[in-house]
């Protein structure tokens, strides 16, 4: 007796699935999920100013910005944040929230934060709050701390702070004068009756 073969089935192919679909899933994984949302762009940092060492300025430099200086400056120096470079040079009064010296400045320093790194050369006087001199740092000049003034303490509620005045004056009494006569004027005296006569006696004829 001949046996019947049972005809195979052809298996079905898989369809490649594109990439570009993110919502569809390839066979036999699961479904991803959703994308997140990008991240906020963190702020751009704030920009400095930069003087280059073949530069030279001559002048005054003020603002509420950041400077770098690594050429040469004539002038006085007033911004927010300083750093004056190995191979920079100042000669004038530098004043601002933040120095740091790496180059050599001649003049008066005046900052909160002050700090001279070990190739700093400074010739002038330093006004701070706080002051740092790494080891190898020239300096020449004062050392002045700034301290904040404390504003002087309120008094409590519902206290007075007693006032002392000066007693007034105690007014003299006046006294009535009575008006002063003047001397009556003496008379002349009179001729006395025993005042002696001279009588003048004439001879008879």
């Amino acid at each position: 007796m001949f046996s019947k073969t049972k005809p195979q089935k052809p298996e079905p192919q898989a369809v490649p699935i594109p990439d570009d679909l993110p919502d569809l899933s390839r066979p036999g994984q699961a479904p991803t999920a959703a994308a997140p949302a990008a991240a906020p762009r963190p702020a751009p940092a704030k920009n400095v100013s930069m003087l280059s060492s073949d530069l030279t300025f001559e002048g005054n430099i003020s603002g509420a910005g950041d400077l770098h200086i690594d050429g040469a400056v004539r002038g006085d120096v007033k911004v927010g944040r300083l750093t004056v470079g190995e191979t920079g040079n100042v000669e004038g009064t530098v004043s601002a929230d933040y120095v740091e010296v790496r180059g050599r400045v001649v003049g008066a320093v005046s900052g909160k934060q002050v700090k001279l790194m070990g190739t700093a050369y400074v010739d002038g006087d330093i006004t701070h709050e706080q002051l740092s001199i790494d080891v190898g740092a020239y300096f020449q000049g004062r050392c002045l701390q700034a301290r904040k003034v404390e504003a002087a303490p309120s008094a409590p509620v519902g206290f007075t702070t007693p006032s002392y005045s000066a007693p007034a004056p105690t007014p003299t009494p006046a006294v009535a004068q009575a008006p002063v006569a003047a001397p009556a004027p003496q008379a002349a005296p009179a001729a006395s009756a025993d005042t002696a006569q001279l009588i003048e006696l004439k001879p008879g004829a």
